[in-house]
């Protein structure tokens, strides 16, 4: 997990900042989590997980830094602020917790297993869009929601390992 000390600015999610120079932890209001149902292969893990935080990242503004570089001067591509947890569970834990976000007004990202024979953005959508709500077959979601409300939300789920 990722533990972002060195910003100077508060942004949308924290708490508190620190300085760069810092050693202190920044608290976070809102927690990250992606969930993956508990019977994917790696590849899958790491390719929905991908899909999933691109969806987060993209939600709102602010929740990307500043891009990175290296002491030689080299520029890498910004990253979320926020640590993100990354669990596991069966295909009843994320339906469940699909529905609850839905009602809580939670943003939220899913995949379901049929974007796996997808080739594309467009066919993305559109194999969502034909089946509803209640019979995605999900194999993962992505959540970004006020800590506690989360910690509900995907209970049920274990850490993945």
């Amino acid at each position: 997990m990722h533990e972002n000390t060195n910003t100077a600015e508060t942004v949308a999610g924290t708490t508190d900042a620190v300085s760069p120079a810092s050693t202190e932890v920044v608290r976070f209001d809102t927690k990250v989590v992606v969930v993956l149902r508990d019977d994917l292969l790696p590849w899958q893990e790491l390719n929905v997980t991908a899909f999933l935080m691109s969806g987060i990242a993209t939600s709102e503004p602010n929740l990307v830094g500043e891009s990175y570089r290296d002491a030689d001067g080299n520029d890498y591509l910004p990253m979320l602020r926020q640590p993100v947890l990354v669990m596991t569970a069966g295909a009843e834990v994320l339906a469940t917790a699909r529905t609850k976000a839905l009602g809580r007004g939670i943003p939220m990202a899913v995949y379901t297993q049929e974007l796996f024979s997808t080739g594309h953005d467009a066919a993305n959508r559109e194999a969502v869009a034909a089946v509803a709500a209640d019979d995605l077959n999900l194999v993962g979601i992505a959540l970004r929601g006020p800590k506690n409300a989360v910690d509900r939300l995907v209970k049920g789920a274990r850490m993945h390992g």
